[in-house]
């Protein structure tokens, strides 16, 4: 009889937590994204740029900045436009991007996708192409920002 009545308790707390969940996600909306990152570098690099984020019916600046270190040489400038998601408010993509990886560029490479997230649980998912002559295999943080 009582292991009945804790997995009742548990049943109740389990449906509890994952309606809590989805009308969370529910709640969050999207937008769209674009933005032309710089970045330049010899073992440690510098990231810099700007973008825009058109999110229910408004326009906003947006910032970019960032640090890689590993193995990277060069410079590169990238043009990425996408979706975000899972945010509530435009302040929510704030935040730093974190991403691993290897790649490189001589000219125009194609078109190539990514898909990362933020401490918030913003999901920016990317696509566009990268021109200049980069060759990296590095740790690298983003950082996005609104401009006030």
């Amino acid at each position: 009889m009582r292991r009945s009545f804790q997995f009742h308790v548990w049943l109740v707390a389990l449906v509890a937590g994952l309606a809590v969940i989805i009308s969370s996600a529910a709640l969050a909306d999207s937008g769209t994204i674009r933005l032309t990152i710089v970045k330049a570098g010899w073992i440690i690099g510098g990231t810099g740029g700007s973008g825009t984020l058109v999110f229910k019916g408004k326009t906003y600046s947006l910032g970019v900045g960032g640090v890689s270190i590993g193995f990277t040489f060069g410079g590169s400038k990238a043009t990425l436009s996408g979706r975000v998601s899972h945010i509530r408010r435009a302040s929510d993509v704030e935040g730093v991007y974190g991403a691993a990886g290897a790649g490189g560029a001589l000219g125009r490479a194609g078109a190539g996708t990514i898909v990362l997230s933020n401490e918030k649980g913003a999901v920016l998912e990317l696509q566009g192409h990268q021109e200049g002559l980069m060759v990296n295999a590095d740790f690298s943080g983003l950082a996005i920002s609104l401009k006030r």
